[in-house]
């Protein structure tokens, strides 16, 4: 099944989508740093680079669902938590006009857990207000991906709109356990390499694995101030999109409390304590080792990997979107082969509608 992604970055949910049998054939990412990640790792899909706001809806073809996640740093509890105030918030409604405009059989919105704080209580209702405006059946759901597949705490907000013609609405998937640790994700990677200086890569031909090295650099006051170490039995921290506040690997103990909003890592361990590498964050990501990561700075392989849709979390969503599709295109499917529509000339007819979305099938 044919399917659009916008915001794509660098396809954790496109992959997710299609290890459940979609096929993304169009997708938007205007950031530049992750163009040749995108392309080297999905060569048969059309990447647009525009930004959103320069897409006409006629350019993006029929599909039977939209996927992305706008842009969420507006809606993050710990940025400056703008919202809809913010010219990045407000990049939902250009997700919004191309949905209205193509009129697919699903979409799914990803975004952060605080796009549900008090403040942006307004916002958040007029977003799903929109969305039903165009005759969805919408729900959405706070999920923890730990809870479906995923080795990390990551609570994301997911939206879903099925189509009222299908009938019926989306279901969040069954948690799966048990769920996935630190040691079930990167117990069995080797060693990884410090980036060069300035934090430069270091050319996967001299890594151990692609992407398996991490970024250097001093520790601020604000990182110093909690735990930063799950131990190998635990789910990482949440992946985050920047390199310095990536987690501390499970090597190391877990840093010493000194006093309110301070921390230090334990006297004669210090050399255990290095961030995450790239690859290890892919790996909490769920993204598969041969997917390459692009970058000559590695604080761009952090950031693509953090703003990504954990590709098993991805998945876990789409197979029952997948399901819920099919069923209702094999049901119409039945009907254009039985005698039920208008017949002309030996032939059965079915309403333009329905057409549309047998032909983006």
């Amino acid at each position: 099944m044919k399917i659009v992604s916008l915001f794509s970055g660098a396809g954790g949910l496109d992959l997710g989508f299609h290890q459940a049998g979609f096929e993304t054939i169009f997708a938007n990412e205007f950031d530049k740093t992750i163009w040749d990640t995108f392309e080297h790792n999905f060569p048969k899909t059309h990447l647009d680079k525009r930004s959103i706001i320069d897409v006409p809806s006629s350019d993006v073809p029929d599909s039977v669902g939209i996927i992305g996640g706008p842009p969420c740093q507006s809606w993050s509890e710990a940025g400056a938590g703008r919202g809809i105030n913010d010219k990045r918030g407000q990049l939902f409604y250009e997700y919004i006009r191309i949905l209205k405009e193509k009129e697919p059989l699903f979409f799914l919105a990803e975004n952060v857990s605080g796009i549900l704080l008090s403040r942006h209580k307004e916002a958040f209702q007029n977003i799903l207000n929109e969305f039903k405006s165009l005759n969805y059946n919408v729900s959405y759901f706070l999920l923890n991906a730990n809870d479906y597949g995923v080795p990390q705490d990551r609570k994301r907000v997911i939206i879903v709109g099925y189509h009222k013609k299908i009938g019926k609405t989306f279901s969040s998937p069954k948690e799966i356990l048990p769920r996935q640790t630190l040691k079930d994700a990167i117990w069995d990677l080797g060693p990884a390499k410090p980036a060069k200086e300035k934090n430069y890569t270091n050319g996967n031909e001299k890594l151990s694995a692609l992407n398996h090295e991490y970024m250097n650099g001093g520790f601020s006051t604000i990182y110093m101030s909690r735990n930063r170490v799950r131990s190998w039995d635990e789910p990482s921290f949440t992946i985050q999109a920047g390199g310095r506040h990536a987690p501390i690997h499970p090597q190391a103990p877990k840093m010493k409390f000194i006093e309110q909003n301070k921390r230090a890592f334990v006297p004669g361990k210090e050399d255990l304590y290095r961030r995450l590498s790239v690859r290890e964050c892919a790996r909490i990501q769920t993204f598969p080792d041969c997917f390459l990561f692009k970058y000559d700075n590695v604080a761009d392989g952090y950031k693509m990997i953090g703003n990504a849709v954990p590709v098993e979390f991805a998945r876990q969503l789409a197979n029952i979107i997948f399901k819920d599709v099919s069923k209702y295109l094999k049901l119409h499917q039945m009907q254009i082969s039985e005698p039920a529509g208008e017949k002309k000339e030996g032939k059965t007819f079915v309403s333009q509608e329905v057409e549309k979305d047998l032909v983006t099938f």
